[in-house]
Order: structure tokens, then C-alpha cells, then sequence
């Protein structure tokens, strides 16, 4: 594998590994205080928080794993459950593995569904839970919008899995809709761009388990959870949101919140990927809601 794929940004902090049930996970750590794990979607790995970890790394402990969603560099065993349920039982074995507790739990994109399982199914190490632009009970799983179903019909094969993901050798794909384009509003640094396609399109192991994951996605694993977590889920919740994201309507979250007794933010001058686009606004959400200081509705 080329060092592109293996790139990380130094302000991620130092790499380790755990070793859990499903797999071998590689991940980053920055800072001390309270901790915060974060949670990012398909196809793009702890690069999408190289931004906003060294704005918090200050007052919290940060720690951004690579999760086995294609854009990874560990592959997991060929046995790995990567279904939704899967996946949330990883990242609860994580925390367990970490020995952490009172996590907020921070995820993006289809990373916030998955942190919703993980909050509905597995609560015991979390004292929150930040929902930031990602799957609400309204939303099919992959989303509609930017036309990211064909993700899921094209895993149903190895060689059209293979095939479709091609096109992301070239940079002027990157900012198609139903690649990054309506997910980051400004055009994501090449060297992270890299890291996130060149492991799908150049390794077997890393494409068989981002198809495990993407093609076993559903949108009843997050409407389940919603459920779940409406009914017992007894942390915190934010839900963060981009306020010009294209892809998860902000009118959907703020149904959402209103739905979980959530407090609602939004980020201006962002789509999906906030961390991405408004990394400083992004920060200033977390930090006063996680110190208290956010007194708003």
C-alpha cells in the first residue's frame, strides 16, 4: 500500500492499536480530560477530525479511531460482523477495551448512526452522545439525497463493488455529488483525500470489508435505535448539524431533537462533513454544550 493510504495528521495525536473480538482497530489519541470517541462514516477515516481535535484537545481526551468502513488500513478478520449491530458492537468493545467511561460519543455522517446503536444497545460507558449531521428516523440509510444508494446496490458484487470505486482515481471525481461534493461544501486537502480512497481502490481486504459494512445498512437499524433511545437512553444529547447540509435535512433534525429532548445547533457555512468545512464553529458547538455553557433551546 502506497503511503498515501496510511497518512495520518500528526495533530490526531499518537497511534495505537487495540486488539477486540472482530478485529485488530488503529487509533489516535490527543489531549486529557474527559473523553471524547468519535465516530466517522463510510469511506473516510480519523483524517475527517485532523481539524477539530487540536481545538479540543486542550480541555479533552480525544480519540479518533479508524473504523473498518473501506477507507481503513487494518483490515479485520474475513469472519468480522460489519452489520450495523456488528459495527456498534465494535465500537462498544472498544470503550471496553480502553477501559473508558463517561464517553461522549461524537458521530458524523452514518457514523452518527451507528452511535446511535451504540447509545440504544450498548449505554453502559456513555454520558453523551453528539449526533452531528448524520441519519434521523426520516432518512433512508444510505441516504437518497446525492445518490448514495447506488453504494449499497453496488456492493452486491465484489466486482461491481470493485468497479464503481475506480473512478476516485481521479481528483475532479472527488467532488462529484455522490462522492465527497455535497458532503464537504470546500474541497477536502489532497493528502486526506488520498488516505480515504486509495485503500478501496488498492486492497481486496480493506474493499471486502467496507462492502460488509455498506451493503448491510438499513434504514431500520436507525429507526430502531431512535425508538430505543427515546425510551432509555438517559445521556446527553446534541444533535449538530451543517446548516446548509444537502445530504441529512436540518428540518429532519430538528424533529430529531425535538423528538429526543435534544438540544439542536447548527453550523453555518457547512455541509455534512462540519468538522471539515467549519472546524472552529464546529469546536465552539462541542465545547459549550459539553461545559455546560450552552443555555439555549
Amino acid at each position: 500500500m502506497t503511503g498515501h493510504a496510511r497518512w495520518r495528521d500528526p495533530r490526531l495525536g499518537r497511534t495505537d492499536e487495540v486488539c477486540l473480538d472482530a478485529g485488530r482497530v488503529r487509533y489516535h489519541e490527543a489531549g486529557d480530560g474527559p473523553a471524547l470517541v468519535f465516530v466517522h462514516g463510510y469511506l473516510v477515516n480519523a483524517n475527517i477530525w485532523r481539524k477539530l481535535v487540536p481545538l479540543l484537545s486542550e480541555q479533552y481526551r480525544c480519540i479518533t479511531p479508524d473504523w473498518p468502513l473501506g477507507s481503513h488500513v487494518v483490515p479485520v478478520p474475513s469472519e468480522a460482523d460489519l452489520s450495523p449491530t456488528g459495527i456498534a458492537r465494535l465500537i462498544a468493545g472498544f470503550l471496553e477495551a480502553l477501559d473508558l467511561c463517561d464517553v461522549t460519543l461524537v458521530g458524523n455522517d452514518s457514523g452518527g448512526a451507528y452511535s446511535q446503536l451504540v447509545a440504544a444497545r450498548h449505554p453502559r460507558r456513555l454520558s453523551g452522545l453528539v449526533l452531528n449531521s448524520c441519519e434521523t428516523p426520516w432518512c433512508s440509510w444510505p441516504p437518497n439525497p446525492g445518490g448514495f444508494g447506488v453504494l449499497k446496490a453496488a456492493a452486491r458484487h465484489p466486482a461491481s463493488h470493485r468497479a464503481l470505486y475506480q473512478a476516485l482515481r481521479w481528483e475532479r471525481t472527488w467532488r462529484w455529488r455522490n462522492t465527497y461534493g455535497w458532503l464537504a461544501k470546500y474541497p477536502i486537502d489532497v493528502d486526506a483525500m488520498r488516505s480515504y480512497v486509495r485503500p478501496v481502490i488498492t486492497r481486496r481486504d480493506i474493499r471486502l470489508d467496507g462492502r460488509k459494512a455498506i451493503s448491510t445498512v438499513s434504514a431500520r437499524y436507525s429507526r430502531d435505535a431512535a425508538e430505543q433511545l427515546r425510551d432509555t437512553f438517559t445521556g446527553r444529547v446534541l444533535c449538530a448539524w451543517g446548516s446548509e447540509d444537502r445530504v441529512f435535512a436540518l428540518d429532519d433534525a430538528r424533529r430529531y431533537a425535538a423528538k429526543l429532548g435534544a438540544r439542536l445547533r447548527t453550523i453555518d457555512d457547512s455541509y455534512t462533513y462540519t468538522a471539515e468545512d467549519q472546524p472552529e464553529r464546529t469546536a465552539d458547538v462541542l465545547r459549550d454544550w459539553l461545559d455546560g455553557t450552552d443555555r439555549g433551546a
